[in-house]
């Protein structure tokens, strides 16, 4: 009788989605996601540490590759057309 049922929950989830909108949710969840991120790098091993920078700069460079052909593709469309 004490505990939160699953109904209520979506109730709480609802009314929280309504106050502050999705955008904000999800730059909130973010910014947590990255606050967590940081803290597990702070509380690994320094040769572990080498390696999560090592695969975080081949992540970065993989979405800089993307998001540069993301933004040819529409200018190739236009040639074509």
């Amino acid at each position: 009788m004490g505990g939160i049922s699953i109904w209520q929950l979506l109730i709480v989830a609802l009314i929280v989605i309504l106050l502050f909108g999705t955008k904000k949710l999800r730059s909130l969840g973010g910014d947590l996601g990255g606050a967590v991120k940081g803290f597990k790098n702070a509380m690994s091993p320094e040769d572990e540490k080498k390696s999560i920078e090592d695969k975080d700069q081949e992540i970065n460079q993989t979405a800089a590759t993307s998001q540069q052909a993301a933004e040819k593709q529409p200018e190739s469309k236009d040639k074509q057309a």
